[in-house]
């Protein structure tokens, strides 16, 4: 059976802005929260998809992927703990699907990526290092990481993300008609925007970031 690159689901922050009463992931969207939109699609998009997160967060992952594709770090900011954050979480993901063709981060706040999309961007993975969607010239996500970075993505810690990653390797920006890899819910106005479906993508920049 031919192997395809894994979507990584990132869900372990700590959702700082949103000033709601739970987390950011929780909150309903529809008929499912936050993080279960964005599990649902990347699901749908046909590839294999693992969640990192942290222990508040692992029920409500378990609801979409089976609990061998969550992984569960300790919560940023916890005692004895340094180093978390969105890169640690990405290396962990990594880690825990070491021979796959790739890898493609995608923010668990981010519910409107279209499973198309996913598709799209792992499957130029044969022929560029790193690929991210664009929309009207503006960097989104998915950002996808071809198998040769593995020893590199795994190295990743801290909050800095892949931006290292990204600017080291040739990367190429993929155009697709999908606003959704621009929004993601940061806010409680984000949300109500979502909830409300007046959420429109930010304006077109001049040149591709």
């Amino acid at each position: 059976m031919k192997a395809h690159p894994v979507v990584i689901v990132l869900a372990a922050g700590r959702g700082s802005r949103f000033r709601g009463h739970e987390h950011k992931l929780k909150q309903d969207l529809g008929e499912q929260s936050v993080l279960g939109q964005t599990i649902g699609h990347a699901i749908a998009s046909g590839l294999p998809v693992v969640v990192v997160t942290t222990e508040p967060l692992a029920g409500e992952s378990a609801r979409w992927v089976a609990r061998r594709d969550v992984v569960v770090l300790p919560e940023v900011g916890a005692i004895g703990q340094s180093g978390l954050g969105m890169g640690y979480s990405i290396a962990a993901g990594v880690a825990a699907r070491p021979n796959v063709p790739g890898w493609l981060v995608l923010p668990g706040d981010m519910p409107m990526v279209a499973p198309g999309t996913l598709m799209a961007v792992a499957g130029l993975l044969t022929q560029h290092p790193v690929v991210f969607a664009q929309y009207r010239g503006r960097r989104g996500h998915p950002v996808g990481f071809s198998a040769e970075l593995f020893s590199d993505l795994v190295q990743l810690t801290g909050d800095e993300g892949a931006r290292r990653v990204v600017a080291r390797y040739p990367s190429i920006g993929l155009e697709v008609d999908d606003p959704g890899v621009l929004v993601d819910v940061d806010t409680v106005d984000d949300l109500a925007a979502l909830r409300a479906g007046s959420r429109a993508a930010p304006p077109a920049a001049q040149n591709v970031p």
